[in-house]
C-alpha cells in the first residue's frame, strides 16, 4: 500500500490528540509493516560483519503517540519506527562499530548522545536511509545499556516521567549520578586508550576527567572514581564495580520494596 506524507502526518495528529479510530490503527499497522523490508536489509548487512542486532521491527502505538506529544514532531519525521540495537563491550568497540557502519551505510546520519545525553541516556544512534525508509541502529556499550535498562525499569515501576527527567526522589537522582559515573568511566577508558603509549595511571587520567563535566557534577564524579582508585581498583575492576551498582539497582526494582523507593 502506498502512503502519502500528508496522509501519515494527519494520522500522527490524531494519534497525538488521542483521537485515533480503529481504521487509523489499521493504517498505522500497515505503515509500520511497510518498514519490514528495509529493516531486514539493515539487519542482514550488519549480520555479515558478525554482529547480531536485537530489538523490534516496529515501534509500539503507545511509544509513537508519546513521542509525537513529547517532541512535537510529525509522524513522518520519526526516525525509529523500525529499529534495532547492538550492545558492545567497550567505548573502543563502540567507536570501531560506528566506523564500520559508516562504511556499510555511507548516507547514514549519526546522532551521538554521549556528548549530549538525553536525560542521562547515552548511546550512538546510526539512522540508515534505505529503500526509502529510515531504520535506526542503536549502538550502546554494555554500561550504557545497563543504565538504559535501569531507566526503563524505573519508568515501568515508579514513574514514567523519570525516563524523561521528570518525577522526583532518590531514583531520579540515582539516574543522574549513575549516568555521570558511566560517562566518567568511559572518558577514563578513552583517555587510557589515547594515552596508552605514555602508560598513564588511573590517578593521572583523573586529571583529564576534570574538564569534562559541569561544575555541579565534576566533583561528585571525580570523588567517586578517586575513592575506587584509593581502594586499589584497576580499570577493569572499576568497570565491574559500576556494573554491580547498576545491576543492584535493577534487582531492587524487581523486588516489591522497589515500588516505594
Amino acid at each position: 500500500m502506498a502512503f502519502s506524507k500528508t496522509q501519515i502526518d494527519r494520522l500522527g495528529e490524531r494519534l497525538k490528540q488521542g483521537l485515533a479510530s480503529e481504521s487509523d490503527l489499521r493504517l498505522l499497522d500497515e505503515y509500520r509493516r511497510s518498514f519490514g523490508e528495509a529493516y531486514e536489509a539493515v539487519v542482514q548487512r550488519i549480520s555479515q560483519r558478525g554482529q547480531f542486532p536485537t530489538g523490534r521491527l516496529a515501534k509500539s502505538t503507545l511509544s509513537i503517540a508519546e513521542k509525537l506529544r513529547r517532541e512535537s514532531i510529525r509522524l513522518t519525521q520519526i526516525q525509529d519506527i523500525a529499529g534495532c540495537r547492538i550492545v558492545v563491550q567497550s567505548w573502543l568497540d563502540q567507536e570501531n562499530l560506528i566506523a564500520a557502519l559508516k562504511i556499510d551505510f555511507p548516507e547514514a546520519s549519526i546522532v551521538d548522545r554521549r556528548e549530549k545525553p538525553s536525560f542521562g541516556y547515552r548511546a550512538v544512534h546510526v539512522v540508515v536511509e534505505i529503500l526509502d525508509k529510515s531504520v535506526e541502529v542503536q549502538v550502546r556499550t554494555s554500561l550504557q545499556h545497563m543504565w538504559a535498562e535501569v531507566s526503563e525499569k524505573c519508568s515501568d515501576v515508579i514513574d514514567p516521567a523519570i525516563k524523561y527527567g521528570g518525577g522526583s526522589g532518590e531514583w531520579r537522582d540515582f539516574l543522574i549520578e549513575s549516568s555521570d559515573l558511566v560517562a566518567a568511566y568511559e572518558d577514563l577508558e578513552e583517555s587510557r586508550i589515547e594515552l596508552r603509549a605514555a602508560g598513564p595511571t588511573i590517578e593521572e587520567v583523573l586529571d583529564v576527567l576534570s574538564g569534562n563535566f559541569p561544575a555541579d557534577t565534576k566533583l561528585r564524579v571525580t570523588r567517586s572514581l578517586e575513592k575506587l582508585v584509593l581502594q586499589g581498583a584497576s580499570q577493569e575492576s572499576l568497570r565491574d564495580m559500576i556494573s554491580s551498582v547498576l545491576m543492584a539497582a535493577i534487582t531492587s526494582l524487581d523486588e516489591p520494596t522497589g515500588e516505594s523507593s
